[in-house]
């Protein structure tokens, strides 16, 4: 079966960082290219970063020089390290990957920043 199950959410305050994990199964993860989206309260989902096959990535602009991403294939992982947290990055997070033309999304993990 194939998975993708994301954990790091946490609320913070603004300022702060948090590392987002997330863990893929059931699929060849080396050779998938992943993406970190969300979705804030009341507004539509919003692409944030995705990695590819070979470690590159592309950024969105919203989070361009704040957050970072990274995959540990060895672990199946891809991290979003997230510096400099805002109350506009508070947001359900999901991981995602495309698996035979069909997105696979995991259940996604909570962000809340706020004073």
């Amino acid at each position: 079966e194939v998975q993708l199950v994301e954990s790091g959410g946490d609320w913070v305050q603004p300022g702060e960082s948090l590392r987002l994990s997330c863990v893929g199964s059931g699929f060849d993860f080396s050779r998938s290219f992943i993406t970190w989206i969300r979705q804030a309260p009341g507004k539509t989902l919003e692409w944030v970063s995705t990695i590819y096959v070979d470690s590159t990535f592309t950024m969105g602009d919203a989070v361009k020089g704040r957050f970072a991403i990274s995959r540990d294939n060895s672990k199946n992982t891809v991290y979003l390290q997230m510096n400099d947290l805002r109350s506009e990055d508070t947001a359900l997070y999901w991981c995602q990957t495309t698996i035979a033309r069909e997105k696979v999304r995991g259940p996604g993990t909570q962000v809340t920043v706020s004073s």
